[in-house]
């Protein structure tokens, strides 16, 4: 009788018993990782539940229990190795129930073998294939590791690869299975036959804004000669070194107080004099009187040190904003009222 009426549960009445099992304040904590509408979904379908049994809820934490083993094994060696591990524990039958109704659930994202490589022997695995594969691969890659790769990449095909990741919209599965087939003999499983969203243009401003000052500029300019209006849309969403004048004076200020001096000496050493003013606006005379002095000794300096030292000041620039503490106000957004 329990086996039938676990069977007629709908997967909604299972989450929302698991939660109810769990108490008010473990249910609380998932929910703030939920988005409002699977919120709204849960609590509607917890209210709905009438007395639940003992035995029901056994049922339900059982069921958990072995979906989050089985997608353990998949994390650890993939479908096949997880099949075989239940399959051992509980026997064919059960296992095979517990992968369809797990891979039925959750979406597998596409090359998740690629995403545990390391970006070395990556690198050498993609970079003679062609651009737009390159950039598939990107677009399901964590951020800072795309960004590496792209560093990497032969400085004449990285625009390129950049302009295919912000053009890139939906890719059906049939392409991902694809790609994946040529790079790896055994596919990963692709859950659903939904088409899934990839790149664009906010895809490639979080790499870009991870690569090195050098690796940017020389991808941003390729673009501006090839696709302005991309270029246009893509410098729009990004923060670069000049955008330091964007920042009202109490950002700078900020801003200061972080800065190694002699990183601000290196910074400033290639920018134009609007940028330095809007430095030395921010300091007090004495300060900016040991600025200039601290530039004119160094003498003449490496263009890879400068940028590095910008792109050491920018990444404070991004910190402070992530943590609430300064508002930069990018092209093209609306004006900021105090």
């Amino acid at each position: 009788m329990l086996q039938s009426k676990k069977q007629q549960l709908t997967g909604r009445q299972k989450a929302a018993i698991f939660l109810v099992t769990l108490g008010p304040e473990v249910a609380s904590d998932i929910f703030k990782h939920l988005r409002d509408d699977e919120i709204e979904t849960l609590t509607f379908e917890m209210a709905r539940l009438e007395k639940v049994s003992p035995d029901e809820k056994e049922a339900v934490l059982i069921e958990f229990n072995e979906m989050m083993m089985a997608q353990d094994f998949i994390t650890s060696g993939g479908i096949d190795y997880a099949r075989e591990v239940l399959e051992r524990a509980l026997g064919t039958q059960k296992a095979i129930d517990i992968i369809n109704r797990l891979t039925s659930s959750l979406q597998v994202r596409p090359f998740d073998f690629i995403r545990r490589t390391d970006p070395a022997h990556l690198l050498n695995f993609i970079q003679n294939e062609h651009p737009q594969t390159i950039a598939l691969i990107l677009c399901y890659l964590e951020p800072a590791k795309a960004a590496l790769i792209l560093s990497s990449l032969p400085h004449q095909i990285q625009a390129d690869v950049a302009k295919r990741i912000a053009q890139m919209e939906r890719v059906s599965p049939d392409v991902l299975r694809e790609v994946e087939r040529v790079l790896e003999r055994k596919l990963s499983t692709l859950a659903s036959e939904d088409y899934t969203s990839a790149g664009g243009i906010d895809a490639v401003v979080e790499v870009l804004n991870l690569v090195d000052r050098g690796t940017e500029k020389t991808i941003i300019e390729a673009l501006e000669e090839e696709d302005p209006e991309l270029a246009e849309e893509i410098k729009k969403r990004m923060f670069v070194f000049e955008d330091i004048v964007l920042l009202d004076d109490r950002a700078i200020q900020k801003v200061m107080r972080e800065v190694d001096n002699t990183d601000l000496a290196k910074a400033l050493k290639s920018v134009d004099t609007e940028v330095q003013d809007k430095i030395f606006k921010n300091m007090s005379k004495r300060a900016a009187n040991l600025l200039r002095e601290d530039m004119d000794f160094m003498g003449p300096v490496r263009l890879k040190d400068v940028e590095d030292a910008q792109q050491k000041i920018v990444n404070i620039i991004r910190k402070l904003e992530d943590a609430g503490e300064i508002v930069v106000a990018r092209a093209g957004e609306d004006e900021l009222v105090v």
